[in-house]
């Protein structure tokens, strides 16, 4: 299940030189298809975010804009720790809200004292975002920063000059920590604050104030790769709740007309068919009731059983998952919330770790020209670059799996070749039984990746049924996967 963009280039190479070869062509691209940044994106499938800034330290989700800088002075920060903490649960990067709605920047920004230089950690001479971004790097992980459009602090948030201060703090995040692979932009806008001492509500059209358009002109020019996040994309968009689940379906098109960061939510949790743009969903979700640390949550942490949940509701939906990992007040990622990703990860592994449908015999209804390269069998190569696909005109078609024996599963993974355009809209799993197919599973959306979790199903023999399609399938995978069996709690000695 592993691949990178490299080899999605590397594949449209090869296949160029197979048409040479063979004169059959490819399908023509369906509907909006994804950029290369967008690619790079979907391969990562789950990250996290780190909450952290003055609220860790005065208990507070929203701080207010006034809170003093000493506040801030975690007493055992360990980037490496927290980077770790990540890695192990299986996370492909981090984004850091690097300036949250209070104002307070977690890097010595030369354009304000409301930040990390004028705290009590390091003397005023810390900065949480280079230790953080040279920890992912260290550890081979991805770097994204969070910068807060409202700022509570600043005195002159809804004025015009505000923009110039904002861009100017983009533009150091942008230039000063190495590659960004994602920029998230908040959709929380206006309202009461500090202002630089006015204490007032201020209200800002969310819909001109920011002028999006040259902001997100300032990322493309600075950080070309990186991908933008917020109610409108342009990249990637909110899934439109914070519980990190995707609807079923969730197309990765949208209709980008009218949107912007803040907007009006209909239409992001399921995505739009057949859509103007394709502008993914990611869900975001925190490990506890919160986003920032509060020690009276510490018993209120997700379960491995609850993440899984969710992972397959996120990922398993064609979507990424952001999980929120919240810094504690020592600036560590507290260790109940390690317990609970750590076994987390290991079902997830264990399940994953053995496909059962390799070594089957694949026959398909139909495959295109008869090519080689476009044959049943690369749905179990493990790449993303190879496909399955059929003729033009043939919108319903079928593969068989005879795995040769009675195998147990109850997971079943599939992946549309992505660079084509999401294609299948419709979709139906059989099983061979008592000498007739009968079906236990059937869905809509494909996109990225797509996972069907039930009950266990004994079987010889697996038939996918493509039942509706936009133009001809091109699937990338599919897979067979069983859940390890529920470890049982330890037991407690008695006296």
């Amino acid at each position: 299940m592993k691949t990178t963009t490299l080899s999605i280039i590397c594949g449209l190479i090869s296949t160029g030189l197979a048409l040479a070869q063979s004169g059959v062509r490819p399908p023509t691209p369906f509907g909006p298809v994804p950029t290369e940044r967008q690619l790079r994106w979907h391969e990562m499938e789950f990250y996290g975010f780190l909450h952290f800034t003055v609220n860790t330290f005065t208990d507070k989700e929203w701080g207010y804009g006034d809170e003093n800088e000493k506040v801030f002075n975690p007493t055992a920060f360990d980037a490496d720790q927290i980077v770790l903490a990540a890695k192990a649960a299986g996370m492909k990067g981090l984004i850091l809200t690097a300036k949250h709605h209070d104002g307070f920047c977690l890097w010595p920004s030369k354009f304000t004292d409301h930040s990390i230089k004028s705290s009590l950690w390091k003397e005023g001479r810390g900065d949480v975002v280079k230790e953080i971004s040279d920890a992912c790097r260290r550890q081979g992980l991805k770097f994204g920063v969070y910068l807060s459009p409202w700022d509570r602090n600043h005195k002159d948030y809804s004025r015009p000059e505000y923009l110039t201060y904002y861009r100017s703090q983009l533009r150091e995040l942008l230039t000063n920590y190495g590659d960004i692979f994602t920029v998230w932009f908040d959709g929380a806008n206006g309202g009461d604050g500090f202002y630089g001492g006015a204490r007032e509500k201020r209200a800002i059209d969310n819909r001109t104030y920011y002028d999006w358009e040259n902001t997100r002109q300032l990322v493309r020019e600075l950080m070309p790769m990186a991908v933008m996040f917020s109610d409108a994309g342009p990249d990637v968009r909110w899934v439109g709740n914070e519980r990190g689940i995707a609807g079923d379906p969730c197309w990765a098109t949208i209709n980008a007309a009218g949107r912007y960061p803040g907007s009006d939510s209909q239409g992001l949790n399921s995505g739009e068919r057949p859509g103007t743009a394709w502008i993914p969903a990611e869900c975001d979700v925190s490990i506890r009731p919160g986003w920032f640390y509060h020690a009276k949550e510490d018993g209120r942490v997700k379960t491995p059983a609850q993440l899984l949940d969710i992972y397959y509701q996120s990922v398993g939906r064609g979507a990424g998952l952001n999980l929120n990992l919240p810094p504690d007040r020592r600036g560590r990622i507290h260790e109940n919330d390690i317990a609970s990703l750590r076994e987390f990860r290991r079902i997830l592994d264990a399940t994953f770790e053995k496909d059962l449908a390799q070594g089957a015999q694949l026959t398909a209804s139909n495959t295109r020209g008869g090519a080689k390269q476009f044959a049943a069998a690369n749905v179990l190569d493990q790449k993303r670059d190879t496909y399955w696909t059929t003729d033009d005109g043939v919108a319903t078609a079928e593969m068989v799996l005879d795995l040769g024996q009675p195998v147990t599963f109850n997971v079943v993974s599939l992946r549309e070749y992505l660079p084509l355009g999401q294609r299948v809209e419709a979709f139906a799993l059989d099983q061979w039984r008592d000498g007739q197919w009968v079906e236990f599973a059937h869905g809509t959306s494909v996109g990225n990746f797509r996972l069907i979790r039930g009950a266990g199903i004994a079987t010889s023999k697996v038939r996918l049924r493509i039942t509706q399609a936009a133009a001809c399938p091109a699937l990338a995978e599919l897979g067979l996967f069983a859940e390890p069996a529920p470890v049982p709690p330890a037991k407690v000695a008695t006296p």
